[in-house]
Formats: structure tokens, C-alpha cells, sequence
């Protein structure tokens, strides 16, 4: 698996500290972290981080395929760092927990009927179930 850094710096740009931050905050976390939530989190390693610069490397490790948005129910969205390949989340309507899933495989047949009753090309998808983690299963038993 290719480093973030390496990634980075394949596509001309630098691994800054403010970007290192984000990424170790997406990293660590097992929930998807709104921009707001990255950077309080960010701040405790670099103190000073901007919503703005958030933002921007955001934006930049989504474009580079390193983070990946996962909208919850309620609205909102977060991000979370990717896993190599092509994944799919499920996301606790409860606590907000995500879980990365591959496959893609398995939606080829989908996609086949969507294109034929719509006259779409499908180029790309974005798949997330939600439910209740174990944890919070538990909780409620």
C-alpha cells in the first residue's frame, strides 16, 4: 500500500504539518470527522490550524483518493481515510461509528439494470448502509 506521503508527493505536493495533522487525526479516528471536528482535534498537534486549511487539505486528500466523504443520515457529512481499493461504509445511526467494506463486484448487476432503465452510463458510485454497531446493539439490549 502506497504511504499518504508518497501520494502526496507524487502528485507535486508537500506534506506540510498542517496536513500531517489532518491526516493523523483522520487516521486515528473510527467515526467520520465534519471539518469543524478535524480541526479542534488538529489543533491539540498544531495549535493555530484554520477551519480554511482544513478545508483545503480536505479537499486535496478527497481529490487524491487518501480520504473519502461519508454522509450520515442526519444531513451531515464527515470524512474518513481511505482504505486501498474500492470500499463502501456502514455507519452507525446511533453513535456515528463508520466501518469501511470492499466490494464493488457485487453491485455490477445493479448498475447493468440502472443504466438500461435510465439510458445513464454509471462511472462511479458512492454505497452506504446504516444500522446500529455492535456496541451500541448491545447497549440497547
Amino acid at each position: 500500500m502506497m504511504d499518504w506521503r508518497q501520494r502526496l508527493s507524487e502528485a507535486g505536493c508537500r506534506v506540510t504539518a498542517p496536513r500531517r495533522a489532518v491526516m493523523q487525526v483522520l487516521l486515528e479516528s473510527e467515526m467520520p470527522l465534519t471539518p469543524q471536528e478535524v480541526r479542534e482535534r488538529a489543533s491539540a498537534i498544531r495549535p493555530n490550524l484554520g477551519l480554511v486549511t482544513v478545508y483545503r487539505a480536505l479537499a486535496l486528500f478527497e481529490e487524491l483518493d487518501l480520504v473519502r466523504r461519508v454522509h450520515h443520515s442526519n444531513g451531515r457529512h464527515g470524512y474518513v481515510a481511505t482504505l486501498p481499493g474500492h470500499r463502501h461504509h456502514i455507519v452507525c445511526r446511533k453513535c456515528g461509528r463508520a466501518v469501511e467494506f470492499p466490494g464493488s463486484e457485487d453491485l455490477d448487476a445493479l448498475i447493468t439494470q440502472v443504466e438500461q432503465s435510465t439510458s445513464y452510463r454509471v462511472d462511479d458510485h458512492l454505497l452506504q448502509l446504516f444500522g446500529l454497531c455492535p456496541d451500541c446493539l448491545e447497549a440497547e439490549a
